[in-house]
């Protein structure tokens, strides 16, 4: 029996409200939607790897990505689909069952689709679902990365449309909104959750969960990020997120879109063990497997399979004991190996 409707209509009062819940209530309500739709003891596992990094023509403030920023990040080719497809594997025997690739790019360069498309299909060659952010998209791109296979595709909000302006501004919020209505009609799942950091208010951690709710259909991916702060971008010396507001929020996206699946995403490896299991309490049901997301850190795999462990999560899951020890973990393994050049396609060519 389905409790917690499934709703399109919600108002930014009403989720201030869900926000502002004695902790206990939230979290007992948090919990009674995601039992209705998920196991409780169950959470999703992906891996991400960054296909191709740095000298992004965007301006997120947050981001050691971006071009406008000296963060110090090596600039780095597009990693060639064999090489792609190498990690892919790695993470599959390490316990992933999606498979996550993002690049650097304000939108997708139409001579790189060709290699787009190939990774897309020789990962879901492997058995692994897919899932990829490469920025804007257009009608056409969309519906090439949909006939390619894609299942799931990323493109955040970030934050509410009101605080938005103060993080990005070579792209507009609604420009990202287009980019998902472009995905939706192309048939694939979509991703977007947010930052929790950046300076926003409470109401605009709830204005941005609003936007995602109040979609025709809601994002089966909802992922909540805590700001990873790095030296050199504007964001750097960010007040830190109180651990509770933090899981509020999770607890809020879940009872605001029960059937969605909320992504614990970065920042969870300056959480404590405590905190990430409150997360799950919460409703959050994904997390990524590896030491490294994209360029930011992310707990070792030993912690995670851990922690998962202590909790009781994953009870059933099949470990690979061969890819557990912390020189083993595929996307630290491959940020580490030597690079060669014939194993990328230069994609920093004309400034992309």
């Amino acid at each position: 029996m389905t409790l917690t409707p499934i709703r399109h209509n919600w108002t930014v009062p009403e989720a201030e409200a869900l926000l502002q819940l004695p902790f206990n209530d939230l979290i007992f309500q948090a919990q009674q939607a995601h039992r209705e739709h998920f196991d409780p003891n169950e959470v999703q596992i992906s891996t991400l790897l960054s296909i191709k990094t740095g000298a992004c023509p965007e301006d997120c403030k947050y981001c050691p990505q971006s071009g406008h920023y000296n963060t110090g990040l090596k600039k780095e080719k597009l990693v060639a689909v064999e090489k792609v497809l190498a990690e892919a594997r790695r993470a599959k025997a390490s316990g992933a069952t999606r498979f996550c690739m993002g690049a650097a790019w304000k939108n997708p360069p139409a001579r790189d689709m060709p290699y787009i498309v190939a990774m897309i299909k020789g990962v879901k060659e492997l058995g692994l679902e897919t899932c990829m952010t490469l920025g804007m998209l257009n009608a056409e791109q969309a519906s090439d990365l949909a006939q390619a296979g894609l299942d799931y595709y990323n493109h955040n909000l970030d934050t509410s449309p009101e605080f938005y302006g103060n993080i990005i501004t070579t792209r507009t919020f609604s420009d990202r909104l287009q980019t998902l209505a472009h995905v939706r009609e192309a048939g694939m799942n979509v991703c977007s959750g947010g930052i929790i950091g950046l300076g926003e208010k409470p109401r605009d951690r709830v204005a941005m969960l609003v936007q995602l709710a109040n979609m025709p259909e809601h994002p089966e991916s909802v992922p909540i990020n805590m700001l990873v702060k790095v030296a050199g971008t504007p964001l750097a010396d960010a007040e830190d997120v109180d651990g509770i507001d933090f899981v509020r929020t999770i607890a809020v996206a879940k009872i605001m879109m029960p059937a969605a699946t909320v992504r614990l995403s970065a920042g969870r490896e300056q959480m404590s063990d405590e905190l990430q299991a409150l997360a799950f309490l919460a409703g959050a049901s994904s997390i990524f497997l590896g030491e490294k997301l994209l360029t930011t850190a992310n707990p070792g795999v030993n912690r995670d399979r851990e922690l998962l462990t202590k909790l009781g999560i994953n009870r059933d899951h099949q470990w690979n004991e061969d890819h557990f020890t912390p020189d083993s973990c595929p996307i630290r393994a491959f940020h580490e190996r030597e690079k060669r050049n014939e194993h990328y396609y230069d994609a920093m060519a004309e400034g992309n």
